[in-house]
């Protein structure tokens, strides 16, 4: 056995030597031209007239007035008759979870873990067609297996938009997040290795690492109660202060943000109280509570996709009454609390939770969000530079500058005059490979 330890050591030690004596050419760049009629290079900012967008090796090199003739070797992108802007960010999808829970009731006993992998990767694809070139998947009962798409995604094996992923939510015992509403044998199934459930300050610090160590970007966890939860238990807050501070304190530690799932008020004050960068769904929203979003910093991500699909959902006895009874009451306050944030001046970042709604319709929440006050401007802004900025990759993604990623869309009209022309996007290219063209999905690999 030794000896073929030393044989394999030394043949990983000659095989450098070995490629030095053939050297391979350097791969000749990969340079795209792409002509814009219209371009909103920064959203928030003025759109440019005909503009000339420069990719090179899957990164924006140059943006020029007019159509520029393009250099010898270069593709051509014709979109002068296009609307471009940067690919869109959604800071709140489920990918493991198909937006349809009467079929996965009936479907999931019937699905294996390598089932539900495929139905997770045709849902990314379909949200990358759809424009989001960029999401936060936060939180899947496979969390290895939205670690290993995620990865596949990023060395271009798999379609799909980056994700930035978060494991599983972090949850009290009976919280939402845990198993409830299960029978015995089901609800012991679940729970076989629950290393996302923690109760106290010790263990939730314990079930944050657990997280990290399966792979998280992101951490969340859940500060009250659940609409989707088959648990009568409200929407208030179900941790303590100490709890969410373990987790925030110990996320920051390891260079992670951290997000809470929160409806009930008590669970969103709580929870900025403690630090988080973000908070899901905010149901809940008074005077208070804006002054201390804006004490803190944190970002608002409304969901308003979510509400609108578990309301549906609910009234088609599609959840349980359990479910379909907190939907109910949610809708009485929900778009009230969203309007405060909005006029109050709540930093807010696009979130739809699709997986509670079907994917691919993501752009449905840019009419929901100017419905309550918001100008399809400021919206497109909060799935662009905001949701770049909280994520902190605003280096990278949300806009369409030098150094960027060629992370780029295209639309048929003006979305500053009409954002529902972003639920129909036309082209979509992620890090410089065209994945939709003409309206039509290309063939993969791309380029």
């Amino acid at each position: 056995m030794y000896r073929s330890i030393a044989l394999a050591l030394a043949l990983a030690a000659a095989t450098p030597a070995i490629a030095q004596t053939a050297p391979t050419a350097p791969a000749a760049p990969r340079i795209t031209y792409i002509h814009a009629g219209k371009l909103l290079a920064t959203p928030g900012q003025a759109p440019r007239g005909n503009s000339t967008i420069i990719v090179r090796d899957g990164k924006v090199a140059e943006v020029r007035d007019g159509f520029a003739v393009p250099e010898g070797g270069a593709k051509l992108v014709d979109l002068k008759d296009r609307y471009v802007l940067p690919g869109l960010i959604d800071m709140h999808v489920h990918f493991y979870s198909s937006g349809y829970p009467l079929k996965s009731r009936l479907e999931g006993p019937t699905r294996d873990k390598e089932d539900a992998f495929v139905v997770a990767a045709g849902s990314a694809r379909a949200t990358l067609l759809a424009g989001v070139t960029t999401v936060r998947d936060l939180g899947s009962a496979e969390p290895r297996g939205i670690r290993a798409l995620r990865d596949a995604i990023a060395r271009g094996e798999f379609e799909g938009p980056t994700i930035v992923n978060a494991g599983r939510m972090i949850s009290v015992t009976a919280g939402h997040g845990d198993a409830n509403g299960l029978r015995e044998d089901y609800a012991h199934a679940m729970r076989a290795d629950a290393d996302h459930l923690c109760n106290g300050a010790d263990a939730c610090r314990r079930a944050t690492r657990e997280q990290i160590f399966t792979g998280a970007e992101v951490i969340k966890f859940a500060a009250s109660g659940g609409v989707a939860s088959n648990i009568a238990g409200g929407l208030e807050a179900q941790m303590t202060f100490d709890e969410m501070k373990a987790i925030v304190d110990t996320a920051h530690s390891f260079g992670r943000k951290v997000t809470a799932h929160a409806h009930g008020k008590s669970g969103i004050d709580t929870a900025l109280r403690a630090g988080v960068d973000s908070i899901e769904h905010g149901s809940y929203i008074d005077d208070e509570t804006v002054r201390l979003f804006k004490e803190k910093g944190a970002y608002l991500i409304p969901t308003i996709h979510a509400f609108e699909s578990v309301i549906r959902q609910s009234r088609a006895g599609e959840r349980p009454v359990a479910s379909a009874a907190k939907a109910e009451e949610v809708a009485k306050v929900v778009k009230e609390s969203h309007r405060r944030a909005f006029a109050g001046g709540v930093k807010v970042a696009m979130g739809t939770d699709s997986g509670v709604g079907p994917h691919a319709t993501n752009a449905l929440e840019f009419g929901y969000m100017t419905a309550l006050g918001m100008s399809p401007a400021v919206a497109i802004r909060t799935a662009t530079v905001d949701a770049a900025t909280l994520l902190g990759r605003a280096d990278r993604i949300g806009r369409i500058a030098p150094g960027m990623d060629a992370d780029i869309i295209a639309v048929t009209g003006d979305p500053i005059a009409d954002v529902g022309v972003l639920n129909s996007v036309d082209f979509v290219m992620q890090r410089g490979a065209v994945r939709k063209a003409g309206g039509k999905a290309t063939l993969f690999p791309a380029d």
